[in-house]
């Protein structure tokens, strides 16, 4: 089997946490749906019956990613518009009729990150890599929000093998809670380990389907544990899809 690799980096992301309203929070990398929404936009898939969550969802499309910038998360004041029944020509002086609204949004700064991609159509990895390689997304990538434009970089194809050996390794992707053994992590000083529940399968009219905790190092460090299923790369990485 092999995989395509690409690094993918901007100045600032927002992958908004499902169950923040007021002041919406971010994940600390995208979720497995924002994944297959950065691939479909290089790939080229429908926008308006959200093609990308079938062609590029769990089903057809394995994927991992790893933190390579530390996860520095701020928070930015937004001003929001109210734009609906609003005639926008207006003077924003005018309260009334243009009223706006600041919301204090969290965001990443300067994050960095490799995905890891498989499909069981190497048709699709191979017009992919070649998007990848040309450097020419059918649409426009961004990193969560639309406004949030994204530069990419091609890695390369690679070969992989699927391990379940149950012996400590060293990943340097996250990896799902229900992946990790009983007493399968490896606490070792100068780490830190993260959790956080995100959503892994989504269906074509965005709803969820799936939920998990995922296990992550803030800093991109690699994570020693015991996990039931990993891939290993032949650069040497070790990687978990999700």
């Amino acid at each position: 089997m092999r995989i395509v690799v690409f690094d993918i980096w901007g100045d600032y992301a927002h992958f908004r946490k499902f169950y923040t309203t007021s002041s919406p929070l971010t994940f600390s990398f995208p979720p497995p749906p924002t994944i297959s929404g950065i691939l479909g936009a290089i790939y080229g898939t429908d926008k308006e019956t959200n093609q990308y969550l079938d062609i590029f969802g769990p089903a057809n499309c394995k994927t991992a990613i790893r933190i390579l910038n530390p996860v520095k998360k701020v928070r930015i004041g937004i001003n929001l518009l109210e734009s609906k029944g609003t005639n926008l020509r207006v003077p924003m002086s005018d309260k009334n009729l243009a009223p706006r609204t600041q919301i204090r949004t969290e965001f990443i700064k300067d994050p960095m990150y490799r995905i890891y991609a498989t499909h069981t159509d190497d048709k699709v990895i191979s017009v992919l890599g070649e998007k990848l390689f040309k450097h020419e997304p059918v649409f426009s990538v961004s990193l969560g929000l639309s406004e949030l434009l994204a530069n990419f970089r091609f890695v390369g194809y690679f070969d992989y093998e699927t391990i379940a050996d149950l012996k400590p390794v060293e990943l340097c992707s996250p990896f799902t809670a229900e992946n990790l053994t009983s007493a399968g992590l490896e606490i070792e000083v100068g780490k830190k380990y993260f959790k956080e529940r995100l959503p892994i399968l989504m269906d074509r009219n965005r709803v969820v389907g799936k939920y998990a905790d995922v296990i992550f190092e803030p800093d991109g460090k690699p994570i020693k544990a015991k996990v039931f299923i990993y891939q290993k790369l032949e650069t040497g990485e070790n990687i978990a899809f999700f």
